[in-house]
C-alpha cells in the first residue's frame, strides 16, 4: 500500500482498506468508510500546525505509522500517517465497518449498539478496535497486532467529499471522505467556534 502521498491524496483511498487488531480476546477488524486529511504547516486544523512537539512526533513520519491521540481528554482517535518522511501529513480514520470480530466489536461498545453504529466516529471506532494510547508509533505495514490492508475495491462514485466535521479552524476545506449512502457514516457536525477560512 502505497503511503507516500499528501493525506489529501490518500485519505480517498483508504476508503475500503482494513484496519486489523489482533488481542489476546480475539480480532477485530474494520472497512474504513470515512476519513478526513490533515497536514503540517500549511493546515491550522492539523496537530502539527505549530511544529513537531513530543504528542505530534509521529505525524512526521514515517508513512504507515500510526498516529493515536485523546480527543477532549475522552476518546482515542486513530491518524494513518502518509507523506514524505519529516513533513508531517496524517488521515484520521473516522468510520468504518466491522468486517471481523463483531461480537467483541460489541462487547466493547455495548450490547445494545447496533452494527452499523459499533465504529461510526473516531471514537468509538477506536473503542470496537481496542486501540489506546500504547498503540501511537504502531508500524501498520509490519504485521500484527495492528495492522492495515487492501480491502474491496470501491467506487470512485461512490466517494462523496466534504468539509471537516468538529474543528474550528479550517472547517471548511474539502478533506473529508466518506462512502456515499453508507449508515456507517457519521453525521456531519459543524463547530460552533467555526468561522470562515481560506485554504485548499
Amino acid at each position: 500500500m502505497d503511503l507516500a502521498h499528501p493525506a489529501e491524496e490518500v485519505a480517498p483511498k483508504l476508503l475500503g482498506a482494513v484496519l486489523t487488531h489482533e488481542t489476546s480476546e480475539g480480532t477485530v477488524s474494520i472497512a474504513i468508510t470515512e476519513t478526513e486529511a490533515y497536514s503540517g504547516a500549511a493546515d491550522p486544523a492539523s496537530h502539527a500546525y505549530r511544529g513537531r512537539t513530543p504528542r505530534n512526533a509521529v505525524m512526521f513520519g514515517p508513512a504507515g505509522h500510526m498516529y493515536v491521540y485523546r480527543s477532549h481528554g475522552l476518546h482515542w482517535c486513530a491518524n494513518i500517517v502518509t507523506g514524505t518522511d519529516g513533513i508531517a501529513s496524517a488521515v484520521l480514520v473516522r468510520a468504518g465497518r466491522v468486517v471481523e470480530g463483531e461480537d467483541l466489536a460489541r462487547e466493547r461498545r455495548g450490547a445494545k449498539v447496533e452494527g452499523p453504529r459499533l465504529a461510526r466516529g473516531p471514537g468509538n471506532l477506536c473503542r470496537a478496535l481496542g486501540i489506546t494510547a500504547e498503540h501511537n508509533g504502531t508500524d501498520l505495514l509490519a504485521g500484527a497486532p495492528v495492522t492495515l490492508s487492501e480491502g474491496e475495491p470501491v467506487s470512485e462514485g461512490l466517494i462523496r467529499i466534504g468539509p471537516r466535521v468538529g474543528v474550528s479552524k479550517a472547517h471548511d476545506w474539502q478533506h473529508r471522505f466518506y462512502l456515499a449512502g453508507d449508515p456507517t457514516v457519521s453525521a456531519y457536525r459543524l463547530s460552533p467556534r467555526a468561522k470562515p477560512s481560506a485554504g485548499a
